[in-house]
């Protein structure tokens, strides 16, 4: 059974409340809660540890996303402590870390994600490798937005995840711009995910669509059609033969 979700970033911003009210009218298994700018991690800190009480019977798998901004690198890998220290894989933009010697002190619970082309470093196997060499017990959070963005051929992707596809922990998901900007996934994205779904759907799947709010439970369906027949609609109970692109993980 594929575990699917949302990003509260993606559906409300910084109100994670209202986000993972706008979840509960869908059959979302899974769920990212975003403190995307420094501004945001104070107040889903605080409301953290009774948030997981409520939620954790209704989701088979909660994330954190760790701000992207921010002044002091220890400081905040000292509040980020707080989220491991609960349990949840926190996903990181590797072109934030300067000390890879604070970082691993998140250990497993670190999360490095490939980047968009905007960046500078963080998009491509090889930039991921040095970070990955650095912070040891990292794991991936696999964006296949930012990866076709970086290079629509999709061979990116794959050398992502023959590379590091043991280190696999979530998938990122939604179409993207360049600009940066994302939106609903289209047909065209779904044709260029697919070969990738069977190994995507070993993990959870996090969509991150900026989408109207009557329209995320058809994103999550349209999602979810990109690991037809894996599981032949995502929230079907029974099992499905498995196809899809087959990559060699270490």
């Amino acid at each position: 059974m594929l575990t699917i979700g949302f990003s509260t970033g993606a559906l409300a911003l910084s109100d994670f409340n209202h986000a993972l009210k706008l979840l509960n009218e869908t059959k979302a298994s899974a769920v990212e809660l975003s403190a995307l700018r420094a501004v945001e991690l104070p107040k889903l800190l605080d409301a953290l540890q009774p948030l997981l009480g409520a939620i954790r019977n209704q989701y088979r798998y909660v994330s954190f996303h760790a701000p992207t901004n921010f002044e002091d690198e220890v400081a905040l890998v000292e509040q980020l402590m707080y989220v491991a220290d609960l349990g949840l894989n926190i996903v990181v933009h590797p072109d934030t870390i300067v000390s890879a010697k604070a970082w691993r002190r998140l250990g497993s619970y670190l999360c490095l994600e490939n980047l968009d082309s905007r960046r500078k470093t963080g998009r491509t196997a090889d930039e991921l490798e040095g970070f990955f060499n650095e912070v040891t017990e990292a794991k991936l959070c696999f964006d296949i937005a930012h990866a076709r963005q970086v290079d629509p051929t999709m061979m990116e992707a794959a050398r992502i995840l023959e590379r590091f596809g043991s280190r696999l922990a979530q998938v990122h998901i939604s179409e993207l711009n360049s600009r940066g900007k994302h939106f609903g996934v289209s047909y065209a994205a779904q044709l260029a995910y697919k070969p990738f779904a069977d190994v995507m759907s070993r993990v959870p799947i996090i969509v991150e669509s900026i989408v109207e709010e009557r329209h995320i439970a058809t994103e999550l369906l349209r999602v979810g059609k990109i690991f037809e027949p894996l599981s032949e609609q995502w929230n079907s109970k029974g099992s499905a033969e498995r196809g899809g692109l087959r990559l060699s993980l270490a």
